[in-house]
This record gives structure tokens, sequence and C-alpha cells, in this order.
């Protein structure tokens, strides 16, 4: 079934309306461009002005996905594009912009389920203005052993004085982001989370891995600081995932992260596009700080001896055993819900 329909003053024809994209669940693609039309107002302010990747499944979440970065040459004229240089392709690439609901709707009928933008605005690709922790579990380690490494990860950046906000994957781990919007590179983001993920996993080598591959994970969480970087994206917030059902990635707040890891219940952070719509009713957006809190990140060369920093590749940015100077020994100690002032 295929119609015309009028968004914000623009003509779109949606195709294929009846067409089942989560079999398990019976969910078509008028319901995913239904949620994205709802969730609009969450989702567009942290899309805005990024190069988005998108994940798309023609034949639904059962069927061969492929990743999309250069807009289609079919795109209507009012869907606005970024040229951005790709270094492995030797030319511009035209990234989208999802700057409004006309364009989150013509991407949900391309049956775009997923939605990966950029850490960094496209008018300036190379200055990130968020940093993010991807907390991944090794089976059959799960989203609630991530909740303890993101309660790690949120004491360590308390010691330094920045604010922190939590998010599901939608799949199985789950997301930290620290907001920044202040003038820094992704050189310094990505040493700055890499220098945490060690540390981590000096401090509590059973449970963190900062290795990505894959046979060290078992029963682990991976904390995935290499997202930092100007070619590769991270899950949307609010983003559909392809899952069984349609999952979303959510923002949650750190009370719910640790009711879950008290609870052991890695259900009590599952959410389903029409929970994710209730919560956002109810709540707001939990991320809406992500899109304009200032924060400066750290300079680790205050915290690190300058010689080992002169060569980051053969020091590691910031060794752990030098890196823990500058967080207090008890913090890896202390339990969720026990924050110091």
């Amino acid at each position: 079934m295929d119609s015309t329909i009028e968004v914000q003053g623009r003509q779109l024809k949606l195709s294929n309306l009846e067409k089942v994209l989560y079999p398990a669940a019976g969910f078509t693609k008028k319901d995913v461009i239904d949620y994205y039309v709802r969730i609009a107002p969450a989702i567009l302010p942290h899309l805005r002005g990024r190069a988005l990747t998108r994940k798309r499944y023609p034949d639904g979440v059962d069927g061969e996905p492929f990743f999309e970065k250069n807009a289609p040459m079919h795109r209507p004229d009012w869907v606005r594009t970024a040229p951005i240089w790709s270094e492995g392709n030797r030319r511009n690439v035209n990234y989208i912009l999802c700057d409004d609901v006309a364009t989150l709707v013509w991407l949900a009928n391309l049956a775009a389920l997923e939605l990966h933008p950029s850490l960094a605005f496209a008018k300036d690709i190379t200055r990130p203005s968020e940093l993010v922790f991807d907390l991944d579990p090794g089976p059959p380690a799960n989203i609630v052993q991530c909740c303890q490494v993101a309660f790690w990860l949120r004491e360590i950046f308390e010691h330094f004085g920045l604010k922190s906000f939590p998010k599901t994957s939608g799949s199985k781990g789950m997301q930290v982001y620290v907001p920044l919007n202040t003038p820094t590179s992704f050189d310094e983001t990505k040493a700055f989370a890499h220098a945490l993920a060690r540390l981590l996993e000096h401090e509590h080598p059973e449970q963190v891995v900062s290795d990505m591959k894959k046979q060290l994970r078992t029963g682990k969480v991976f904390v995935d600081w290499s997202q930092n970087d100007e070619h590769k994206t991270t899950v949307a917030v609010y983003s559909l995932r392809a899952r069984e059902y349609p999952t979303v990635s959510t923002p949650i707040s750190w009370d719910e992260a640790e009711r879950a890891w008290k609870k052991k219940d890695a259900n009590l952070l599952v959410f389903k596009s029409d929970e994710t719509i209730s919560r956002f009713e109810k709540m707001g957006d939990l991320f809406a700080p992500v899109v304009k809190l200032k924060q400066q990140l750290p300079n680790l060369k205050n915290a690190v001896p300058e010689e080992e920093l002169a060569d980051s590749e053969q020091a590691d940015v910031a060794k752990p055993q030098r890196t823990l100077r500058t967080v207090p020994k008890r913090a890896s100690k202390t339990k969720p819900g026990k924050r110091r002032a």
C-alpha cells in the first residue's frame, strides 16, 4: 500500500506501509514511521547538523542489511547533505543531515531502522562535541555488568568535575556519554577515553577489557574507547535497533541503572518503541543536557609526566599505573548509591 502525505510542507510518497519489518512483533514499516514521527521532538536535537550513517533493512530485521553513508541519488531536493572528504574513497561523501521531521520520515520509509550520527557536527567534522564509552558485554555478562562498569566511569568523571549520561544501546550493552561542547579534537578525546579504559582494565581485570579482541571478552565488559574517532559513529539515542523486537537505544537515569544492578535484572533496561515514547512523554528527554552542557576535557598532561606522553603510540597516552594517581584509590570500591559529595 502506497500513500502520499505532507510533512512540514513537504510531499512524501510512502511505500509498502504494511510490510512487516519485525516479524516476531508484527511491527510494520508504518509502525516504524509512526515511531519516528512521535519521537521526533526527542531525537532530532541529537541528529541535527551531524553527518548521518544509516543502517537499512529493506527486507526487515531478518533480512540482509547494509550501511549507507552517501546520500542516494533519488533523494528529494529538500533533503540537506554535507560533503565530507573520505580518505579511503579519495572523494567527498555526501552525508545526509537529518534536521527535520520530513527527513526523518523519508529515512524511515527507506527502512533506515538504525541511525548512527557522528560525534561531531558536519560543519567541523574534526571537533567532537561529546565523549562516548560503548560498553559491550561478552556473554555470559550482560547489561547488568555494564552498569557496574558505568558506575566506575561515572565516579572518575565526577572526580574531574564532569557530568555523564547513560543510555541503553537497545541491543546487548549500554553507552555512557560525556557532553563537552567546547573546543577539543578526536586525538584528545580518543586518548582520554583510551586512558580511562586501560585504567578500568588495570583496576578490574576480571570484569573489564580494553582490547577489542573478541576472545578476550568472555564474561567481561569491553570498554570501547575507539568510538571516539572522526571515522566512526555510535547509534543515536532514541534510534530503533534491528533486534527481534523493536527495541530502542533509550536514555536512562543513574537511579534506574543502580536499580537494575542491585536486582541483577537486565530486563529492567530493555525498552521497546512504545515504552520509550511513554517515557519521553512522562520524563522528557533525559539526554537533553548532552546537546548543550559545556564541559572541559581534562588535560592528561597535567596528570601524567610530559615524557610519557611524548609518543602516545609507545606510551599508550597514559599508562594505568600513572593514571591511577589522578583518581582516588577508594573510587573503585565505592558501591552504587554511595557516591561521595
